[in-house]
């Protein structure tokens, strides 16, 4: 028997197989994103194949699994401790973000003999300018302008690495498909046959990913699936601050968030993201709060800003940098019914400072301190910081790991921390700061204005 193309239909958006077109995808529901593909049928043989002995699972057999360090304290916070020799990690994010660099620097501290580069969109000569200006020259790090995977994996059976970074995934395509690079067919298919290599070899494949303007990856969803590690760099390109965060992490916590800050010199690493970010903080300025936030098993201090001021149009203004909208437009929604802030005629203006994103509702209780201080034209104490979340009656609800963001504060000098007044049994061991206990937005506001 001879192998033979079949014509199957394939959803952008969650990578579904349909033997037939239809407008809507029969998995996801979305419309209009089947795409056409050809795939080779192979014939069915009669062979059986090798199979696999079953083992015990038992506890006696397991050991810890020794990681390969990065050299980067934050990298490797984000990962667990460093990579897993074996293991298939996935780095996305926006183009010129920093992905490639921070890839470069890795490899240049990483423990090994030798480390395979494969870049789809840049020449060799790019990537040692590239290298130039981060004052890196390895002889461990090979180069390569390739994008087929044969190639690749024959440089990899012939040099062994310690590690190998696909420059990006999305740019691979296999001989044995007519698809183009890019396809959802030439992306699950490369990515398997690397991850076989990956694993049967016990060597590190890191691929560097490409994302659609909705900020998700490209290319299938099962790709984030067969892959050990998902991580995702964040941040605004006129900003120097980046964010590495784990969406997946089978070897380690998906919690954990590491700071970086971008310089010619590359990502450098950030020890102390509280001083950082509150570095530039003015005094006696209305509109100012802080707030201690949970980023993984770390707290940092971040300054919330607010601007309120009388609209000029009929609708007013609601604009959000940092915090989600619709939490934005429900704590406006609270200080009106509540406690009778006429918001209604005003514009607002929130900002969380050093171009983070915060999703915890544990920040609400700056959020409205803020816009209230700048409506009211009344300062917040500057060594005030204030932690909890606010209900949509009013009330101030308790947040989890409460101590560990009033000894935060209380470390950079904040003498007077306001938290809910559930979370108040739970402090322990915190002195040398004053925690005041808060039930409503009212008992705030007569605490601090």
């Amino acid at each position: 028997m001879v192998n033979k193309i079949k014509t199957v239909f394939v959803c952008n958006e969650c990578g579904a197989v349909q033997p037939k077109w239809a407008g809507r995808c029969s998995e996801c529901g979305a419309w209009n994103t089947m795409v056409e593909e050809k795939v080779l049928k192979k014939p069915r043989s009669t062979m059986h194949t090798e199979k696999r002995d079953l083992e015990p699972l038992e506890l006696k057999d397991a050991h810890r699994q020794v990681r390969a360090t990065t050299g980067i304290e934050e990298f490797d916070r984000v990962l667990g401790g460093g990579f897993v020799n074996g293991s298939v990690v996935l780095l996305a994010g926006e183009p010129g973000i920093g992905k490639s660099t921070i890839m470069l620097q890795i490899l240049n501290k990483l423990d090994g003999e030798k480390f395979l580069y494969f870049s789809g969109e840049e020449s060799e000569e790019q990537i040692r300018l590239r290298a130039n200006r981060l004052s890196i020259s390895d002889p461990r790090i090979l180069v390569a302008c390739e994008n087929n995977l044969e190639n690749i994996l024959f440089q990899i059976d012939q040099h062994k690495p310690s590690a190998v970074v696909i420059d990006s995934v999305q740019t691979l395509y296999s001989d044995a498909y007519d698809n183009v690079p890019g396809s959802i067919t030439q992306v699950r298919e490369c990515a398997g046959k690397l991850l076989r290599q990956a694993k049967e070899l016990g060597i590190i494949v890191i691929f560097i990913g490409h994302i659609t303007k909705e900020g998700m990856i490209a290319g299938p969803k099962v790709l984030e699936h067969v892959v050990d590690t998902v991580l995702y760099l964040e941040g605004a390109k006129n900003n120097f601050y980046r964010m590495l965060r784990s969406m997946k992490n089978r070897f380690g916590s998906t919690n954990e968030v590491g700071i970086f800050e971008m310089k010619s010199e590359g990502l450098i690493p950030v020890g102390n993201p509280s001083e950082l970010f509150l570095s530039e903080r003015r005094e006696h300025v209305a509109g100012s709060a802080v707030t201690v936030s949970m980023e993984g098993t770390r707290p940092f201090l971040i300054e919330v800003q607010a601007l309120v001021t009388h609209t000029s149009y009929g609708t007013p203004q609601r604009t959000a940098n940092g915090i989600d909208y619709r939490r934005l437009s429900m704590l406006i929604a609270v200080l009106e019914k509540r406690v009778g802030l006429p918001l209604g005629t005003q514009d607002v203006f929130v900002n969380l400072v050093g171009g983070l994103r915060i999703d915890e509702p544990a920040i609400d209780l700056s959020v409205i301190a803020a816009m209230a201080s700048s409506f009211k034209e009344i300062p917040i104490k500057t060594s005030s910081a204030m932690i909890g979340e606010i209900g949509l009656v009013g009330e101030v609800r308790s947040v989890p790991f409460i101590e560990q963001r009033v000894k935060e504060a209380a470390k950079l000098g904040y003498s007077s921390i306001y938290v809910p007044k559930s979370n108040v049994k739970m402090l322990k061991n915190v002195s040398q700061t004053e925690v005041i206990s808060i039930d409503s937005i009212s008992h705030l506001f007569s605490k601090i204005f």
